[in-house]
């Protein structure tokens, strides 16, 4: 589902991009740590502000990025020109991603799953294209947000299949990126953070 004007504006405005920058980064580098040497895909990336993070502040070798919006693709690729070789952006569905299995190292979600009605599958892909020892590395809106007057006047968002936190941890277990320790909630529990793990023998996020 794409995003409405009102929630484009307030996704793509100076305050939200410090708010992405100044506090969450921080947050889920602290849980995922950097990937230097890394490839990366950012889904539903939007302007390209998160795959900057993703090479800046993660410390990604190389980050792609897929988003349902044509026109988001090409300001974003229209940003992503200075850092030619390194990035590359294409439209494209989180709940079928053209690419092969396994073809990433870390997976990155600000805040888009929650707009997909068939949210599990855009999970069932995420794990699909990941790496063993891949990261998923997230930020989601809680069902009981989206939930709340102002949400429903003001964004578009499916009315069915909201999730909650324990709902998403759950589907990234059954999808086999458990958890673990690796979650927070914030904003009086209308968000939360995480990262998921592809396992591996002997590794772990706990």
């Amino acid at each position: 589902m794409r995003l409405n004007v009102i929630e484009k504006m307030l996704l793509n405005n100076p305050a939200r991009r410090v708010v992405q920058r100044f506090y969450e980064t921080p947050l889920l580098l602290r849980m995922a740590g950097r990937l230097d040497g890394k490839h990366a895909l950012e889904i539903g990336c939007g302007q390209g502000f998160g795959l900057e993070i993703i090479l800046e502040r993660f410390g990604a070798a190389k980050v792609s990025g897929i988003d349902l919006d044509p026109r988001m693709v090409a300001l974003a690729q229209k940003r992503m020109l200075l850092h030619a070789g390194r990035a590359e952006v294409s439209v494209g569905d989180v709940t079928s991603i053209q690419v092969p299995d396994q073809s990433f190292d870390a997976v990155f979600d600000f805040g888009v799953i929650h707009h997909v009605p068939a949210w599990w599958d855009a999970v069932r892909e995420v794990r699909r294209v990941l790496k063993p020892g891949g990261i998923f590395v997230f930020e989601e809106v809680s069902k009981q947000a989206l939930d709340r007057w102002v949400y429903r006047a003001l964004f578009r968002h499916p009315k069915e299949n909201r999730f909650t936190a324990e709902d998403f941890v759950a589907a990234l277990e059954q999808y086999g990126m458990p958890v673990g320790g690796k979650l927070v909630r914030f904003f009086f529990d209308d968000f939360f953070a995480g990262v998921g793990l592809v396992r591996t023998p002997g590794n772990s996020l706990d």
